[in-house]
């Protein structure tokens, strides 16, 4: 195995790599810019309409349009990631063997690269949407921004909870010919459970506590309630649990491929 210093170098030229690769297609990623900045705009002015005759909740309409906002920018963060890590296409052409047989874990420079993507996302996708969204609004940030370094803390822990999710979703596709179903049904969820849709405490009773029950609430509805102001920083605690409880299933799920890899094709 390589030295610690040298895993560690190793790993920030795979993100980097990842950040860079995306870089190329700055122009591009506009068009995506507008597109998410415009539903969220669409999707603020419904709930400015609906708060013409209710109240809203604990949110008021003020509340609402800062909730969909931070939610708006938090998805290229915690829930646009790559496709299994690239898993799915690696089995397709067999490289799956050749990574395997590096001297660095599959999980780790998997991870690594798309930190790099996520870095690439959070600052030429998230913060433009973040402050377009603020001006079209004619909103300034929750709490004059002081929550913000908290709820970023939090992003970076959800960021890292569907790094894992994708990374079992993408080895799934080792025992199976077609595991997008798989990734489409993380965002389904992910768009129910962790509260894109509406706030969790919306949700009827037995639908909240399934999504408690899950680590979804944790890769967007937290990082949100922090935010906004109305969350305990201790529920930071159950995104470092979901961490290592995830963390642990990517381990264990790389030590079963390294036993038995099907590759298809052959």
């Amino acid at each position: 195995m390589i030295s610690f210093r040298s895993s560690t170098r190793l790993y920030f030229v795979l993100a980097a790599k990842g950040y860079a690769r995306n870089i190329q297609y700055r122009g591009s990623h506009l068009l995506h810019n507008f597109a998410s900045a415009t539903f969220g705009y669409l999707y603020a002015c419904i709930w400015i309409g609906l708060g013409r005759d209710y109240s809203l909740g604990e949110y008021g309409t003020l509340g609402m349009m800062q909730y969909i906002t931070f939610t708006q920018m938090s998805l290229w963060v915690s829930s646009f990631m790559t496709n299994g890590l690239g898993i799915p296409q690696s089995v397709r052409t067999g490289q799956i063997a050749l990574d395997l047989m590096r001297p660095v874990h599959l999980f780790a420079q998997l991870m690594a690269r798309e930190w790099g993507q996520i870095a690439y996302q959070f600052f030429y996708k998230s913060v433009p949407i973040y402050l377009v969204m603020l001006l079209a609004l004619g909103m300034l940030p929750a709490h004059g921004g002081r929550t913000l370094p908290l709820a970023l803390l939090a992003l970076a822990g959800a960021a890292y909870l569907s790094i894992c999710i994708n990374y079992l979703i993408g080895v799934s596709s080792l025992w199976t010919t077609e595991s997008s179903w798989l990734y489409w049904g993380n965002q389904a969820l992910m768009n129910l459970l962790a509260g894109f849709f509406i706030p969790i405490q919306w949700l009827p009773l037995w639908l909240q506590q399934i999504a408690w029950a899950s680590p979804y609430p944790f890769m967007l509805y937290v990082p949100t309630q922090l935010y906004l102001g109305k969350a305990n920083p201790v529920l930071l605690l159950g995104t470092l649990a979901w961490g290592l409880a995830l963390t642990g299933l990517c381990l264990l799920a790389t030590r079963v491929v390294r036993r038995r890899v099907e590759v298809q094709g052959g």
